[in-house]
């Protein structure tokens, strides 16, 4: 499928490659380097021949696709009308916000989580109330699981009035099981607190792991909360801003279609309708799934590289979903005493102006000590990019 072509990016107004200096290799936003689906690029192709992109209407067509693909591809059928449509998932998290909090309310959080969960709490005032998830080693290889007592803790506080649940979580790479899903949401259901459930990355999973969407546990884990999808992660197609929101309870999803449309996030483009219905098809899935298969391969590549040429204190977490790698590099960062030595925002920065290479920080994401690296990218990008990486790692231990 083409997943060692290498597509020159630049000069398209790229946010990830534009967006740093010409020779740094970026691998820090959540974009992939891959060419979309052969049959989402037709279904584009066609529209855009047709030459007027005035406003657009919704078929009944998009509904049907979105419901047939989460009920075959996840065991969970959606119903049409409780679908939201919006141009991306940021918009929809705030306005999911905006919806169920008032200023100086407490927002659940588990970090280390993808920063616009931070900035989308702040932005409408409210308090980010962080349940930060636990490290756990098993051989040797570190994990995240969630504070179960800390997150009871957070619930029980009468200002605490939802919870953002990543899942597939945004940067630790879990996947959540049912049962800790079960658990997050009973929790929640008995404080009366909200879960709004980012599922944007629920198509990356690692071989022999399972994607459950929260609302699937049960109808009434269904009725009790929000769940945010797009195809936009998985099939490559952020640009073509396109996103849906899903709540089952129509007094739930009253108070999120006000939000969308007090905030006018209620339009989407002709391109991201045809996009999704193209993508959610049997051609759209084999293609998925040789995108996960090479998504495996080069974390495997990742891990075995970074294994031969660092210390065996700087670990890559284990990866059950997304495509984004969780290095720490905590060794390098901190003393042995604890004192903080450099920051994880330093051992970017220095990256990007030495070795010509650009990763996430950890701080951004919450948590100091890390790095989030973007392995959605052929194998000979990957490889550059790592050598690099070693490169400065080890030019900074001295």
């Amino acid at each position: 499928m083409g997943f060692d072509k290498i597509v020159e990016r630049r000069g398209t107004n790229c946010v990830k490659w534009d967006a740093v200096p010409d020779g740094v290799l970026p691998m820090w936003v959540a974009d992939m380097d891959f060419e979309t689906a052969p049959c989402v690029q037709e279904a584009v192709r066609k529209r855009a021949e047709h030459g007027v992109f005035g406003y657009t209407a919704v078929p009944a067509s998009y509904y049907e696709s979105v419901c047939n693909w989460f009920a075959e591809r996840h065991g969970w059928r959606p119903r049409p009308e409780w679908i939201i449509y919006c141009p991306g998932l940021v918009p929809a998290m705030s306005a999911c916000v905006s919806a169920f909090t008032q200023p100086g309310d407490k927002v659940i959080i588990m970090s280390p989580v993808y920063n616009c969960f931070f900035s989308s709490i702040r932005n409408y005032e409210c308090e980010a109330l962080d349940v930060p998830l636990l490290t756990v080693e098993d051989g040797g290889i570190p994990h995240y699981e969630i504070d179960f007592e800390g997150l009871e803790r957070a619930a029980r506080d009468p200002r605490a009035k939802m919870m953002l649940l990543c899942s597939p979580h945004n940067p630790a790479g879990r996947v959540w099981t049912p049962a800790e899903l079960e658990r997050v949401g009973r929790i929640c259901i008995d404080n009366g607190i909200m879960v709004v459930s980012d599922e944007i990355h629920c198509e990356f999973v690692q071989p022999g792991v399972k994607f459950t969407p929260f609302a699937s546990i049960s109808e009434e884990f269904e009725r009790a909360c929000v769940t945010l999808n797009s195809p936009s992660k998985a099939f490559n197609i952020a640009g073509l801003q396109i996103s849906n929101i899903i709540c089952a309870d129509p007094q739930i999803r009253a108070r999120v279609d006000k939000a969308v449309n007090v905030n006018e996030i209620c339009d989407v483009n002709p391109f991201g309708v045809v996009a999704l219905q193209a993508a959610y098809t049997p051609e759209g899935l084999e293609w998925l799934e040789e995108l996960n298969a090479q998504i495996a391969a080069n974390y495997l590549f990742l891990r075995t590289y970074l294994a031969r040429h660092l210390p065996m204190d700087y670990k890559v977490y284990r990866l059950e979903g997304t495509y984004l790698a969780w290095l720490d590099i905590k060794a390098l960062c901190y003393e042995p005493g604890g004192a903080l030595r450099i920051s994880s925002v330093d051992v970017a920065d220095s990256l990007v102006e030495v070795e010509k290479v650009k990763f996430s920080n950890g701080v951004m994401y919450g948590q100091e000590g890390f790095l989030r690296i973007n392995m959605a990218c052929p194998q000979a990008l990957l490889e550059d990019g790592l050598s690099r990486l070693v490169k400065g790692l080890k030019r900074m231990m001295l």
